[in-house]
């Protein structure tokens, strides 16, 4: 069980929170602080394995919690939840785990516990972020939510779950950087990412498959390399 402290300065916010992060069988005590100081005498008593913070709080801001706990031998994984994009550099600079934004949706949370308990289970290494502008401001978003990368002449759309990006970066050089982070290509216009993958029709006329809702065509030409990567990953009896 992992358990949890919610810090906000507005009490509505931190019950909200607090309500989601229950009816999710993860996690186990929910502590609560509405100000900065309150949240740092919540963990300065132990027992806390991750902190959700807002970041503009007065007095002590969420920023300056996670820079006071990442001095610590074992700090907990630090989710910050705000209605401000614009912090989100500094947030990973300080190695947060994730970076929610307000109004929180329940899905997207629920990929947060995922992250936090992976950490706590496995010690999984910090995840790769990549900067992205968005109508004049600039993002972070980790790799790992990647679902499938779309060729547009120089430069290349990321599509994730939420939202899609252009970069200006050539489909070429993103195929070989994350060739052992388990992106293929499939086709002249698509990289696909192996684990948002929710099945393939290798046999059929129209070769495809399907990432994330989105049905994308095997070319000929990759179809080869796309069946020998599917047979890598079957399973079989041990000998």
């Amino acid at each position: 069980m992992i358990n949890v402290l919610v810090a906000d300065d507005e009490l509505p916010a931190v019950e909200e929170l607090a309500y989601l992060l229950g009816r999710d069988d993860r996690i186990g005590t929910i502590h609560r602080a509405s100000s900065g100081a309150e949240a740092l005498r919540v963990l300065e008593a132990g027992d806390v394995d991750a902190v959700f913070l807002d970041i503009h709080m007065p007095a002590v801001s969420g920023l300056d919690i996670a820079r006071a706990i990442s001095r610590g031998s074992k700090p907990p994984a630090v989710v910050f939840v705000t209605a401000d994009e614009d912090c989100a550099l500094e947030a990973f600079e300080l190695a947060a785990v994730d970076y929610l934004l307000k109004p929180v949706r329940p899905e997207r949370l629920a990929r947060s516990i995922g992250r936090i308990n992976d950490l706590i289970r496995d010690g999984a290494p910090a995840a790769e972020m990549i900067t992205v502008d968005l109508g004049g401001t600039t993002k972070m978003i980790r790799r790992e939510d990647v679902t499938y990368v779309q060729a547009q002449g120089d430069y290349a759309r990321l599509h994730t779950p939420d939202a899609s990006y252009l970069i200006r970066v050539p489909l070429a050089d993103l195929e070989q950087q994350w060739a052992d982070a388990g992106v293929l290509r499939i086709h002249r216009s698509y990289l696909i990412a192996l684990n948002h993958v929710s099945h393939m029709k290798l046999a059929a006329a129209r070769p495809s498959v399907t990432v994330a809702g989105a049905e994308l065509p095997i070319s000929r030409r990759h179809l080869p390399s796309v069946r020998e990567k599917l047979e890598a990953t079957r399973i079989r009896p041990q000998a």
